[in-house]
């Protein structure tokens, strides 16, 4: 077995289009971290098909577990604890992990620890910065979800605010769509938009009235197809880059309000981003303005560790085993997990 002093997690990831399986070590050191992306496949349907991404997952979960053992140097009878993805997500698609997880676990002997997506990407953000502990804020952004978070220690959340309809991630892949640009919309959208205005278009930037620190995107997006309709009619031309560029800058007008807003009124010195939208660089540069002005310390992890991936699971994994948390075998996926809840 391992040293007593060095804890050693396989995790695994399966929540979305991702399969992934990771070897974490005391929950910042990655010995391995192994993605196979499915996302050539779902290009071709213009999004995530659900079908699909669980059958995928069941070819490909054993080849990433093998090879994440295999780069970490490891058998599973050096690993101390499995970490897995129970929610939120696709529910055909947890339930490959979680069953995974399960059947290693009852193999072996070992501790098994159902982990939260969302708190898995927080936790990515340990895994870079050595130095960052609890109390901080976190913005966590991405194709499911839009949250604020307060997070007061390992594994203790206070959720400040969340998006009330569409997740951010989420409105990217539906504009980038109706402007042609087609799947994955995020990383297009922002590799088109250095080429546009972002002033070209004024867009909406929606507050939600008695929650100050909660997002709405779903107007912003409508106000595009609006705007996309209106030109068709009057045949006006449509410059891709420019809507694409006036669009970013709404939806990142919007998460600065309420970062800033957040950060005045927690007093907080620590700011983090997390999840797959907080690899455009457009945001993280704007993010880290207004951290650099107002005197708080930013963090971010790479792009690699901001998408979905099982290294920021064993991270959050860690945390949870050793403060106690275990899970049993009647461990099941719940696509719709609220963070907090266990």
């Amino acid at each position: 077995m391992s040293n007593p002093d060095s804890i050693r997690i396989l995790a695994i990831e399966t929540s979305c289009d991702e399969t992934a399986a990771a070897v974490v070590v005391n929950g910042r050191e990655v010995r391995s971290n192994i993605i196979s992306s499915q996302i050539a496949l779902h290009t071709l349907y213009g999004g995530v098909v659900p079908e699909i991404a669980s059958r995928k997952h069941i070819e490909k979960i054993n080849q990433v577990i093998t090879e994440a053992l295999k780069e970490a140097d490891m058998t599973l009878d050096e690993i101390d604890a499995v970490g897995v993805t129970y929610g939120p997500g696709l529910v055909g698609a947890l339930l490959v992990g979680v069953a995974e997880a399960k059947a290693i676990s009852y193999a072996k002997g070992l501790p098994l620890i159902g982990v939260h997506h969302i708190e898995g990407h927080i936790s990515a953000n340990y895994i870079e910065h050595e130095e960052l502990e609890p109390p901080f804020l976190c913005l966590v952004v991405s194709g499911g979800h839009t949250h604020l978070v307060k997070v007061n220690d390992y594994g203790q959340y206070e959720i400040l605010g969340r998006t009330v309809d569409d997740a951010a991630g989420e409105a990217f892949d539906k504009v980038a769509r109706a402007i042609g640009l087609g799947y994955p919309g995020g990383p297009k959208i922002e590799k088109i938009s250095y080429e546009g205005n972002p002033a070209a278009i004024a867009f909406p930037r929606a507050h939600v009235a008695n929650a100050a620190y909660n997002f709405s995107f779903s107007g912003m997006k409508s106000a595009v197809l609006n705007y996309l309709n209106s030109c068709q009619m009057k045949g006006v031309e449509i410059i891709q880059a420019d809507v694409a560029a006036s669009f970013q800058q709404a939806v990142i007008d919007v998460l600065l309000g309420n970062i800033e807003k957040a950060l005045n009124e927690t007093g907080c010195k620590k700011f983090a981003l997390a999840g797959g939208v907080a690899s455009n660089k457009t945001l993280r540069k704007a993010v880290e303005e207004a951290c650099i002005k107002n005197g708080v310390v930013f963090y971010c992890p790479s792009p690699v560790l901001c998408t979905d991936n099982a290294a920021m699971i064993g991270a959050a994994a860690y945390y949870d085993y050793i403060s106690g948390v275990r899970s049993d075998l009647r461990l099941n996926a719940v696509p719709n997990l609220k963070l907090g809840e266990k």
